[in-house]
């Protein structure tokens, strides 16, 4: 009785804040809804819509998802593990303030995307990287890199793996620095070789729930930065739909056109899509493995 009384105080946030919400929006995704006349029951219409009928979410909107999460989230991921090693490997004060300067773009990214990237990619001649390449000769006009499809989910991913660098780039440091170095010398004695034996078989499975905890906080960021699009672009949907990932589809039809129920439906597959990708982070780097 003791536990549950200790417990309700976060039982109780987890249900106001998460449990309900998911529940509420899994119920709006059988129904249409536009915020001003009651939900109306339509079964699986949305669903059956989503997948037969939303060229947008089957051609551009998933295979953009798919795309952007593979690259940022595990090529994120895989960069924030390197980095950190790296910096383990220096000395204190020098690794600290390098830290500092890694992980504060992931705080302030939003405000550096409005002002520095949107002028590094502008479109006319003060745009720096417009003003490098005619300097150069390699252009004979200014390039309009935010509104062209060909180059917007590149500049994207750019911008998004400068900005990575957060909590789990943090705490990957924190891991390999916590690693006891008696393991180390032990594995050498033992027949250990070179640098990459040793991250392959001390330091990743010495921390395992550190690589974990990044794992989850790298796939579930992946799938909720659409906003870089948009502040990029200024605009939603992006350029031709080159930068839409699911989180841009549901403000589209939730925020602009108000049909509630559907953008709860995509939500809910975003949710699935989200979960799925956790639970293979887990089966990766759970420690009972």
């Amino acid at each position: 009785m003791v536990a549950y009384v200790l417990l309700s105080p976060y039982i109780m946030l987890f249900s106001v804040f998460i449990l309900v919400p998911v529940l509420m929006t899994a119920g709006l995704s059988f129904t249409t809804f536009d915020v001003i006349n009651p939900p109306k029951f339509t079964g699986i219409a949305n669903y059956v819509y989503l997948f037969t009928q939303d060229t947008v979410f089957m051609k551009f909107v998933l295979p953009n998802t798919f795309l952007y999460a593979i690259v940022v989230g595990v090529g994120g991921y895989i960069l924030s593990f390197l980095i950190a090693w790296m910096l383990a490997q220096i000395q204190a004060l020098p690794r600290t303030l390098l830290s500092l300067c890694i992980y504060v773009p992931s705080m302030l990214g939003q405000v550096f995307i409005g002002v520095i990237w949107r002028t590094v990619f502008s479109g006319d001649q003060s745009g720096w990287m417009n003003a490098i390449l005619l300097q150069l000769g390699w252009i004979d006009q200014p390039i309009q890199f935010l509104l062209t499809s060909k180059y917007f989910m590149l500049i994207m991913i750019i911008v998004s793996l400068w900005s990575s660098m957060g909590i789990g780039f943090l705490s990957m440091i924190s891991g390999i620095l916590n690693i006891n170095r008696e393991i180390y010398e032990a594995a050498y004695i033992d027949g250990l070789r070179n640098r990459f034996q040793e991250i392959v078989h001390v330091t990743i499975p010495s921390m395992k729930p550190q690589m974990l905890f990044g794992a989850v906080m790298s796939i579930t960021s992946a799938f909720n930065m659409g906003w870089i699009g948009v502040t990029l672009a200024g605009v939603n949907p992006t350029p031709a739909y080159s930068g839409q990932l699911i989180t841009n589809h549901i403000d589209d039809y939730g925020f602009i056109r108000y049909e509630m129920g559907y953008a709860a439906c995509v939500s809910v597959m975003l949710l699935i899509i989200v979960y799925a990708f956790n639970l293979l982070a887990h089966r990766f780097f759970d420690e009972n493995d």
